[in-house]
């Protein structure tokens, strides 16, 4: 008996993992269909799309934009929306089975705790979430016994060793890096990094903020706090190298000492689709990996002393409370700073540094503190242009 149709909604349809999402989909006619899109302001893209792939809905977070985009669609049926607040009752919607959560940083959060509350299974590629919010987003899913599916490479290597593997216990993890386009730059060469060459990654196609992200190792703090809310494991048992290719997304060490690695082209269309099809594994029409090509496999410790910025990720779950909240807020501001060319790539590091040293810390806090506390920790690290 064929599996019916699984109906998707993507939340931030126009970036780099909702493009990619939407090119699975069309691969997958028989198996998938968009039942919504979203985007915050790329109206020209989000109409396009919604007249390939012929949503139930379509939202523009910016309100301004919503005249627009109706007008756009006004020859097809299509219920067009406007706001966050928008986004949030869409993901309610009934006909939804899963909701790919792609809106990058903060703005992430408030209609991924709406879909689980409406018992919608995540597709998380908004690594922000767990980061800002990990505690209570694990502690709603589990409530409403909601899974969440993994759409980052790493996690979805980690989702896939330990897939079989029941109750054996997790020796460590060991989460891969490329180490970006700056793994060989100095200090005084870090200092004079420019917004061209950091958006230059040498593997991965990906949006604005996150290839900064990538090129800080930013990334790869945050990917550190995801994996200890997915996985459940100590901060000091996920391990961070550098592994230049990109064709080892993450392994799993266990008791034992064996080590189960997952590998694969730096594709994001193969972790997207396997959150998408879990648990049946789908053809994909990208190129396998040819071992015979590959001319060797290698792995770097990090340098913390040029990417500060790893080491605060570490110091900030190991705070716990707001703390990784602060850091959040800290990275999203400092890196828009970057890209508009207000401020060079190691001041990024420290305008991070200085926000957790002075934003009020909260202990044990709750959905609003979270919330206050990315409006405090945005406007102390403006202050510190």
């Amino acid at each position: 008996m064929r599996e019916k149709k699984r109906k998707i909604a993507i939340l931030g349809s126009t970036g780099s993992i909702g493009t990619q999402a939407l090119d699975v989909i069309r691969q997958h006619p028989d198996r998938f269909e968009v039942f919504a899109i979203t985007a915050n302001n790329h109206v020209k893209l989000l109409v396009e799309q919604a007249r390939k792939f012929l949503p139930e809905i379509v939202v523009i977070a910016n309100e301004k934009k919503y005249t627009e985009v109706k007008e756009a669609l006004s020859d097809l049926p299509i219920k067009v929306w406007a706001g966050s607040d928008a986004i949030c009752q869409m993901v309610q919607s009934d006909a939804i089975d899963i909701v790919l959560a792609a809106i990058v940083g903060f703005a992430g959060l408030k209609p991924i705790i709406s879909a689980i509350k409406a018992r919608k299974t995540i597709a998380l590629a908004n690594k922000e979430t767990l980061v800002v919010a990990g505690g209570l987003i694990v502690s709603m899913a589990l409530a409403h016994r909601v899974p969440i599916l993994p759409v980052d490479s790493e996690h979805s290597a980690i989702f896939q060793c330990l897939n079989g593997e029941g109750c054996n216990k997790i020796d460590k993890i060991i989460l891969t890096a490329s180490g970006g386009p700056f793994r060989t730059f100095s200090i005084e060469e870090l200092a004079k990094v420019t917004k061209s060459q950091a958006m230059n990654h040498p593997n991965w196609k990906m949006g604005e903020k996150i290839t900064v992200d990538s090129s800080t190792l930013m990334n790869k703090g945050f990917e550190m706090i995801e994996a200890k809310w997915l996985f459940d494991v100590d901060p000091s048992d996920i391990e961070v190298v550098i592994h230049p290719q990109s064709i080892i997304h993450s392994m799993v060490q266990f008791k034992d000492t064996s080590v189960i690695a997952q590998l694969g082209q730096p594709d994001m269309r193969i972790p997207i689709q396997y959150a998408l099809s879990y648990p049946e594994r789908l053809e994909l029409n990208i190129k396998p990996l040819d071992f015979t090509e590959i001319s060797s496999l290698t792995f770097e410790k990090i340098d913390h002393d040029k990417f500060r910025n790893l080491t605060f990720a570490y110091q900030a779950i190991e705070m716990g409370g707001n703390m990784p909240c602060i850091l959040n807020a800290a990275n999203e501001v400092a890196v828009e700073l970057f890209l508009q060319e207000s401020i060079g790539f190691l001041q990024m590091s420290e305008i991070i540094e200085k926000t957790m040293q002075r934003a009020t810390f909260v202990k044990t806090p709750d959905l609003d503190d979270y919330f206050r506390t990315d409006l405090e920790a945005r406007a102390l690290a403006s202050e510190f242009i």
